[in-house]
C-alpha cells in the first residue's frame, strides 16, 4: 500500500491537532458549537495545526523504527521528548499525563525501559494507545502471535505496564494490520475480535479482565448509541470511543470530527481514531488545507518516507 505509513501518522498527528484547542470541553458544549478544522489557542493557547503529546510520542516510535526496533532506544527517544522538547511541535512540551510523567522520570533516573512503566490498576489511561500505531507497520507481516502480543507489551510497559492498556493497544494494532492488508472495515473488526479472543484464551488470561472489553470484543462497538460512548481518558473508553467513530463514519474527516466532538479527551480521541481511518481512507483523502496547515508537515513527511522505505518494502 503506496504512502500507508504517512496516511497513518498523518492521521494521528491531523486528530490530535483538532482535538487540542478543545480538550477538556463537554460534549454539550461542543454540540452548540460543534469543531469543523483547526481552531487556535483556546485550551492550550496554541496556534492552529498544534499536536500534543499524542503525537510527539508516535513520531518518537516512528523515528526510532527508521534504524529498526530497539526498545532502549525508544524509552531514550521518550527522555528526549520530555527534557528537550524532542519530536515537539514547537520546541517544547506542553502536555503530559501523570503516569508519563513518572515512568520518563525513572528512565531519566536510569532505569530500563523493560521495568520504567506503571503497572497498577489506576494507571490505566490512554497513554500508550495514543502512540501505539507504528507499531502496526512493524508488525504487520509477523505470523508469530505471541511475538507481536510482547513486542506491543513492551512498548506499552515502557509508561502503562497494566494488562488492560497493553491488551488495548494489542487490539488496536491487530484491527490497525488487518487494515493495512486491505480488508474492510467490517472484515477487519470480525477478524480482530477472533484474534483477540483466541489469544486471550489460549494465554488464559484473567477472564473479570477479559470481560471488561466486551463491548468492543463479544459486541459490536458501532452499534451503541452516543451517549453509551465515554470520552475521557481512560484507555477502555478511548478505544471503545476511536472504533465507535470509525465504523460509524464514511470519510476521514467525519471519523476525527466525530471524535473531538465527542468532548472531554478530544485530542487523543482524534488521534487514535485519526490513525486508523488515515490507512483505511488514505492520504489523498485527509482534507488538503488540515494537511497544509499542520504544524512541521515537512519534517512528518520526511519522517514518513523514511519509515515507509525502511518497513513496507
Amino acid at each position: 500500500m503506496e504512502n500507508v505509513v504517512k496516511a497513518g501518522i498523518f492521521g494521528v498527528c491531523i486528530g490530535d491537532a483538532l482535538g487540542v484547542p478543545v480538550e477538556f470541553k463537554m460534549r454539550e458544549d461542543l454540540k452548540r458549537l460543534p469543531v469543523t478544522g483547526y481552531l487556535e489557542f483556546m485550551s492550550w493557547n496554541q496556534p492552529k495545526g498544534t499536536w500534543s503529546d499524542d503525537s510527539s510520542l508516535t513520531l518518537c516510535i516512528a523515528d526510532v523504527l527508521t534504524k529498526g526496533y530497539d526498545l532502549e532506544k525508544i524509552g531514550q527517544s521518550f527522555v528526549k521528548w520530555n527534557k528537550y522538547g524532542h519530536w515537539t511541535a514547537h520546541g517544547r512540551l506542553f502536555d503530559i499525563g501523570g503516569t508519563t510523567r513518572h515512568s520518563i522520570a525513572r528512565l531519566i533516573k536510569g532505569e530500563s525501559a523493560r521495568f520504567s512503566g506503571n503497572i497498577f490498576e489506576e494507571d490505566n489511561g490512554n497513554g500508550s494507545l495514543m502512540r501505539t500505531l507504528p507499531l502496526a507497520f512493524y508488525l504487520k507481516d509477523e505470523v508469530d502471535i505471541e511475538k507481536l502480543y510482547q513486542t506491543v507489551k513492551e512498548v506499552s510497559a515502557i509508561t502503562h505496564g497494566h494488562f488492560r492498556s497493553v491488551f488495548a493497544c494489542f487490539i488496536y494494532v491487530i484491527f490497525t494490520i488487518e487494515l493495512i492488508k486491505g480488508k474492510s472495515r467490517k472484515e477487519a473488526y470480525t477478524h480482530m475480535q477472533k484474534i483477540a479472543l483466541e489469544y486471550s484464551e489460549i494465554q488464559g488470561f484473567n477472564l473479570k479482565e477479559i470481560e471488561l472489553f466486551h463491548r468492543v470484543l463479544k459486541n459490536d462497538i458501532s452499534t451503541y448509541s452516543e451517549e453509551e460512548i465515554k470520552s475521557g481518558g481512560y484507555v477502555l473508553h478511548s478505544l471503545e470511543a476511536s472504533l465507535w467513530c470509525f465504523l460509524n463514519s464514511e470519510t476521514y474527516a467525519e471519523a476525527v470530527l466525530k471524535a473531538v466532538n465527542l468532548g472531554e479527551d478530544t485530542d487523543t480521541t482524534g488521534a487514535i481514531t485519526g490513525g486508523i481511518a488515515g490507512i483505511y481512507y488514505g492520504f489523498e483523502n485527509i482534507p488538503e488545507d488540515w494537511v497544509s496547515d499542520l504544524v512541521r508537515k515537512e519534517d512528518i513527511e520526511v519522517l514518513c518516507e523514511k519509515l515507509q522505505k525502511k518497513l513496507m518494502t
